[in-house]
C-alpha cells in the first residue's frame, strides 16, 4: 500500500473521535452503515477499511459544491474530508452520489449529511500522523 493512502488513513483515524488504538489496531466504524473497521498502527488497512473522500476529489473546483468544499477547506485531502468506511458502501457512494455529481441535488445532499456526520466525530488530532 502506498505511503500516501496509509497517511490519509491515518489521520482519518486521528481525527475520528470514535477511533480508538487498541495495542497496534485502530479500531472505529464506518462513516456509512458503522460497520467495525481496523487499522493497523503503521496504517495498513485490514478486512473492509478504505478511505472516504466524503466530498469526492472530483467534485473540488465546481461551483455547484463549492458550499460543501469550503467546508473542508477546499483541498479533498483535508484531514475534515477524510473518513473511515467499509469498502461496500465507500463503492456504492461513488457509484451513485458521486458519479451523479455536485449538480444533483440528491447527491449534495448525501455528501451533506455525510460531512456532517464526519464533523459530528471530528476530533482534534493530538499529534501530526
Amino acid at each position: 500500500m502506498r505511503s500516501a493512502l496509509r497517511r490519509r488513513l491515518l489521520q482519518a483515524a486521528h481525527t475520528d473521535a470514535l477511533a480508538a488504538l487498541d495495542g497496534d489496531t485502530w479500531r472505529s466504524r464506518c462513516l456509512h452503515c458503522r460497520r467495525a473497521l481496523a487499522l493497523r498502527a503503521d496504517g495498513e488497512a485490514l478486512g473492509t477499511t478504505s478511505l472516504e473522500h466524503v466530498v469526492p476529489s472530483a467534485w473540488f473546483g465546481r461551483r455547484a459544491a463549492a458550499e460543501l468544499c469550503a467546508r473542508v477547506g477546499f483541498e479533498p485531502d483535508d484531514p475534515r474530508n477524510l473518513a473511515l468506511a467499509c469498502a461496500s458502501c465507500n463503492h456504492g457512494k461513488g457509484c451513485t452520489h458521486d458519479a451523479r455529481g455536485p449538480g444533483d441535488a440528491r447527491a449534495r445532499e448525501v455528501v451533506a449529511a455525510l460531512l456532517d456526520a464526519r464533523m459530528a466525530r471530528w476530533r482534534e488530532p493530538a499529534e501530526t500522523p
